[in-house]
C-alpha cells in the first residue's frame, strides 16, 4: 500500500520522510523536513566517477559536492537511509537515454556505482521565507521549474553539457533581498547565476520548463535563476555514459545534514 502524504511535511524527520519514500509516496520534496539539507543524486559506474567528481570541480556553481559514496555503498556520511529506495523518484540512463523513472532503484542497482549527492537550492527556500521573499512554487505546491541554458559548462574527461537553471519569481523590490539571503549558501549554488531577460540564457518560453512545472510571473515580479544540480543531468544526456541513475528534477535526497551546516556568515 502506498504511503499517504502527511499533513505537515515541514515537521518531519529526514528519517520519517525517507520511510514515507521508501514506502511507495512521489512528490516533489520543496518544503519537506524544514531545516535539513536537500539533494541531488547522481550514480555513476566507477569507470566515470573521476569524470564526474572533476567536472562538479570545475562547475562548482551547478555542481557543489556535498559527498560521494564509495563504490558498490548505499548510504552516505550525510545520508544513513538507502539511496536506492529512499528517494521518491529516481530516473535510469542508458547510454544517455532515459529508459526509466521508477520509486525504487534497487533492480537497477549496480556494485561498481558510487554516488554523488550535489547541493541543492531546496535548501535555502526557507531563509528565503523568512526574509520575507516570496518561494512561489511552494505557495502552488508545484515542483520548482527548471531550464535548459544556452550556457555551456565546462567540460572534464568525457563530461559536457549546457549549464541547467531552477527559477523563482521575486519581486523587484526584494531581487538584493534573495541575493543576499541565497549567497550566504554557496554549498547549494549560493547566489544567482542570472536576473531578468530569460532569453539573454537562452531560454525562450517561461511558460515551459524543460524540468518541473511553470509558475506565474507577477507584474512587478522579475525572473531569478540560480544554477541547478540537475545540470548534470543534461551532461548525461549530452555525453552518452554507458550508465547512470539519478534523482527524478525536484525528488530530492533529503540528508541527516542540517541545513546551517552549509549557512556561511
Amino acid at each position: 500500500m502506498t504511503a499517504l502524504p502527511p499533513t505537515d511535511p515541514r515537521a518531519l524527520t529526514p528519517a520519517q520522510g525517507r520511510a514515507l519514500f521508501r514506502d511507495g509516496l512521489r512528490t516533489p520534496t520543496s518544503g519537506w523536513c524544514d531545516g535539513w539539507t536537500q539533494a541531488n543524486l547522481v550514480a555513476v559506474p566507477a569507470a566515470w566517477a573521476y569524470d564526474l567528481l572533476l567536472y562538479a570541480q570545475r562547475n562548482p556553481k551547478p555542481c557543489p559536492v556535498l559527498d560521494v559514496s564509495d563504490e558498490g555503498a548505499t548510504s552516505l556520511s550525510i545520508l544513513t537511509g538507502d539511496v536506492r529506495t529512499d528517494l521518491p523518484a529516481y530516473r535510469v540512463h542508458v547510454d544517455g537515454e532515459l529508459v526509466a523513472e521508477v520509486d525504487d532503484a534497487t533492480p537497477y542497482w549496480r556494485d561498481d556505482l558510487v554516488t554523488f549527492l550535489i547541493g541543492c537550492s531546496f535548501t535555502f527556500e526557507d531563509a528565503l521565507a523568512r526574509a520575507g521573499v516570496p518561494v512561489r512554487h511552494v505557495e502552488l505546491g508545484r515542483n520548482v521549474p527548471m531550464y535548459r541554458t544556452n550556457v555551456e559548462t565546462r567540460p572534464a574527461g568525457t563530461l559536457h553539457g549546457p549549464l541547467v537553471v531552477s527559477m523563482r519569481p521575486v519581486p523587484a523590490s526584494q531581487v538584493a533581498d534573495a541575493v543576499r539571503v541565497t549567497s550566504r549558501y554557496p554549498a547549494v549554488h549560493g547566489a544567482p547565476v542570472h536576473v531578468g531577460d530569460p532569453a539573454a540564457i537562452g531560454i525562450a518560453d517561461l511558460d515551459a520548463p524543460d524540468y518541473g512545472e511553470a509558475v506565474d510571473v507577477r507584474p512587478g515580479e522579475v525572473p531569478v535563476f540560480w544554477a541547478c544540480g540537475v545540470t548534470p543531468q543534461a551532461a548525461i544526456t549530452a555525453s552518452r555514459p554507458a550508465y547512470a541513475i539519478t534523482h527524478a528534477p525536484g525528488h530530492m535526497a533529503i540528508t541527516d545534514a542540517r541545513d546551517s551546516d552549509y549557512l556561511v556568515p
